[in-house]
């Protein structure tokens, strides 16, 4: 990985010239933009989604210590571990968090189910969005499918990097629709072109 890394440039002239070598010029362009594509969707949701879920890993940790919230530290390693997880992610690790603190005092556990909700409000309407802006442009219905989709068939992994996957194949499926209506000869209304987009 290290050695791909430092000799990324070459091998991605290497892949270029391979590129335009066995394609024409045309479908060499359309392959290098998917590729740009993809290494964007991937790159920014990932490096936003670790950001995102570190800073709420110290967010929880110096609140925790407020309130005075037994084991802070474990706390929010899994709240924060867990939050790179879309939706889902802040309730798998909110859920055994609870139960820990139930188990050495009750009430705190009560407070810490009502910080861990405010806390993801906070990271779903305002954190979030700003970190991650619309990386990779699916609707929530679409997102929430994705990781339940990959999640299925990858467990913990597919519910990460089961987002950028399907962003990926929506944007390629979407491509390929808008060059068929163009071979066709179809020209979608303004209503339509709106509804064509991933939202």
């Amino acid at each position: 990985g290290i050695y791909i890394l430092a000799n990324k440039e070459r091998f991605g002239g290497q892949i270029k010239k391979i590129l335009y070598a066995v394609f024409k010029t045309e479908r060499a362009n359309n392959l290098l933009s998917d590729i740009r594509f993809i290494d964007k969707t991937f790159g920014g949701f990932l490096s936003g989604k670790i950001l995102d879920s570190f800073i709420i890993g110290v967010i929880c940790f110096v609140c925790l210590q407020f309130i005075g919230t037994p084991y802070p530290v474990l706390i929010s390693v899994i709240v924060g571990f867990t939050n790179i997880i879309p939706f889902f992610g802040p309730f798998i690790g909110a859920i055994p968090s609870i139960i820990l603190i139930l188990m050495v005092n009750p009430i705190q556990s009560l407070y810490f189910a009502i910080f861990v909700f405010a806390l993801q409000q906070f990271d779903g309407n305002i954190l979030g969005p700003k970190i991650l802006g619309d990386k990779t442009g699916l609707s929530s219905f679409w997102v929430i499918f994705a990781i339940t989709l990959f999640g299925g068939y990858w467990g913990f992994v597919g519910m990460v990097i089961g987002v950028p996957i399907f962003a990926v194949i929506y944007h390629l499926v979407q491509e390929l629709i808008m060059k068929g209506l163009k071979r066709t000869g179809y020209i979608p209304t303004s209503e339509e072109a709106d509804i064509s987009k991933l939202n």
